[in-house]
């Protein structure tokens, strides 16, 4: 199974990006990099130029992949749904036990991917980016337009899996989108806190408690429901 995800890549909304950056070793190497950079410099230090001077290229050659670094980071968080969505998909495979589907699902969504190695984007260290600067692809003033044109497919579709199988677990559920939209949003939102705000969580950078707590809330909210 491992080895099937490894090769898989992810399908993106083709308004996202001007060229295919998977489609030569220049675009593997702008993916590949502004990953390293963002993290190390910040999407707001972030730029084009920056990146060039890392891979030895000139900026026009990175415009020709990407219109700006907002749709180079809506790539990347889109890549990071998909990837998820398709560990859920071979993560659960078989299993008939709806508890058990909803359980890896909360640890996709907490931890990250079940399966880490991929020859297209390393998944670990693109959530340790995420983590600190996913926020930034949605919360921007052309979020209506983006989302008309399908940019946040992917993140869609992991959602509505995911609520597919808590209506399985309580059919009479009112929110179940609501519920994994929150668990979606705010597990990178206690990472963050641990990181950054220590102060507003209990748990530290690393802390596999963290998955109880969203156990807990999602299965007694699920089970809590009348």
């Amino acid at each position: 199974m491992e080895d099937i995800l490894q090769k898989i890549r992810v399908d993106i909304n083709e308004d996202i990006f001007l060229k295919d950056p998977f489609s030569s070793d220049l675009g593997k190497e702008i993916i590949q990099q502004s990953v390293y950079m963002m993290i190390e410099l910040g999407f707001e230090h972030f730029n084009f130029k920056k990146l060039s001077g890392r891979i030895g290229c000139t900026e026009t050659a990175i415009y020709r992949y990407f219109e700006n670094k907002h749709k180079l980071l809506l790539f990347l968080t889109s890549w990071y749904w998909g990837y998820l969505e398709q560990n859920l998909v071979f993560g659960t495979a078989n299993l008939p036990d709806a508890r058990k589907k909803l359980e890896i699902a909360i640890q996709i969504l907490v931890k990250g991917p079940i399966f880490t190695k991929n020859d297209f984007i390393d998944p670990l260290t693109l959530k340790s980016l995420l983590t600190d600067e996913a926020t930034k692809a949605i919360m921007t003033k052309e979020v209506d337009a983006e989302y008309q044109k399908g940019f946040f497919n992917h993140y869609h579709k992991l959602g509505e899996r995911i609520s597919k199988i808590i209506l399985e677990i309580n059919p009479a559920f009112e929110y179940p989108k609501t519920l994994v939209s929150t668990v979606m949003e705010s597990s990178f939102m206690q990472s963050y806190y641990a990181k950054h705000l220590p102060g507003l969580t209990e748990h530290q950078p690393g802390d596999d408690r963290k998955i109880d707590f969203f156990h807990n809330l999602v299965f007694k909210t699920i089970e809590n429901e009348n």
